[in-house]
């Protein structure tokens, strides 16, 4: 039968890992994309032969191809898509369509950075811009860096809504406790609301702790097609639905500086999933800034428009809140070593299947969660990708 006649397959995950996170100072990021990626089969108990798709951004001239040669791949579908931070969550996407369609069985997603080590050594600087060539020569020379992009957009949200640095620095505070009891994260020692709001500034109104960690580390997903589900290892995480959108690039460009590319990338995953917000358990969402998760909140549909502010108040965010969010401590406190949009997929396939040790989440009744979204954002609110997944 041709496979234009036959149903869409269902799709899974059924491997997922970490590399050696955190400070890790001896290893290239091709050395953490190959622990991922053994990691990551071992979990799935299948064997390297399975994988015939392999997505990858980031690394090296020709990617993913110089990582599938390091990797002794050799691919017959591939996806280099890059757009920043919210690469991971449309990678998947485009991983189960082509899964669904046939295309490909066995979709290896992995990503590896030394951003910390790189730093440190001397390798590189910190990144103030993207560049200067394009759209973006007509706002770099006005020394327009990366975060005051969001700095700006976060001050819009508070003008325009009265949302309080306090509402934001909370975003951290519950970010850290969530950390507290991960003993992955880079740092877990409690913070307060005084401790984020009397650091240095770094772009107004964002302070030291308003900002993510800077972190080497990777991680891998093996997406597959129903079929392999029998011989997986563990029980598998259903890829329900997805969505990705793109709004813009140059700030002058951008219709609404509180409302982030989630708002539609969102819309389409819960819709394609045939879920609703109300139905997710736990949430993982890019924290690159505390103001990313506030509005990417909002824009998902779990509060209204403007109402971010209050929602993230009185503990919601926490493992035993109404919504638990970045439940590894997220971009702000666990890791964050470049485009982080991976891990948010890794942790959300981690908390489905109750192994997150001592930060799993519990629903009232005590069982794990049944269903998770995991929503990227990349650039500077240019780009959003968002996973709907459930066991």
């Amino acid at each position: 039968m041709p496979w234009s006649q036959r149903r869409p397959r269902k799709v899974a995950v059924v491997g997922i890992s970490l590399s050696d996170c955190g400070r890790v100072d001896g290893p290239t990021p091709y050395a953490l994309h190959a622990q991922a990626a053994r990691r990551a089969l071992a979990d799935s108990g299948l064997g390297r032969d399975v994988v015939d798709g392999l997505a990858s951004a980031g690394l090296g001239t020709l990617a993913p191809a110089e990582v599938a040669e390091y990797l002794g791949l050799r691919p017959r579908w591939v996806d280099s898509t890059s757009v920043g931070g919210a690469t991971w969550e449309v990678m998947a996407a485009h991983a189960a369509d082509a899964i669904a369609a046939g295309h490909a069985n066995a979709v290896l997603l992995v990503y590896g950075s030394t951003a910390r080590a790189d730093v440190r050594a001397g390798r590189r600087t910190s990144n103030l811009s993207f560049g200067a060539r394009g759209p973006l020569q007509f706002e770099v020379p006005y020394g327009h860096t990366l975060i005051a992009k969001y700095a700006m957009a976060a001050r819009r949200h508070m003008h325009e809504y009265g949302t309080t640095a306090e509402q934001l620095a909370e975003v951290a505070v519950q970010a850290r406790a969530n950390a507290s009891r991960n003993p992955d994260a880079m740092f877990r020692d409690p913070i307060t609301v005084d401790d984020v709001l009397s650091g240095p500034v770094i772009a107004d109104p964002f302070t030291r702790l308003h900002c993510c960690v800077r972190s080497d580390g990777g991680c891998a997903v093996l997406i597959v097609a129903e079929e392999y589900v029998p011989d997986a290892a563990k029980a598998p995480v259903w890829v329900l639905g997805s969505g990705e959108h793109v709004s813009h690039t140059t700030m002058s460009e951008w219709d609404d500086f509180t409302v982030s590319p989630a708002a539609v990338s969102g819309r389409l995953a819960f819709e394609r999933a045939g879920v609703r917000p109300g139905d997710v358990d736990i949430a993982e969402v890019y924290d690159a800034f505390t103001y990313m998760t506030l509005v990417t909140l909002e824009d998902l549909g779990f509060c209204a428009k403007g109402e971010g502010g209050a929602f993230v108040e009185k503990g919601r965010l926490r493992l035993d809140g109404e919504l638990p969010v970045n439940t590894d401590g997220g971009g702000l406190s666990a890791c964050h070593p470049g485009m982080r949009g991976l891990f948010l997929l890794v942790e959300a396939v981690r908390q489905l299947r109750g192994e997150a040790g001592g930060h799993q989440v519990r629903r009232a009744d005590g069982s794990v969660p049944e269903l998770a979204v995991a929503s990227g954002t990349g650039g500077w609110f240019c780009s959003s990708g968002t996973v709907v997944l459930g066991r």
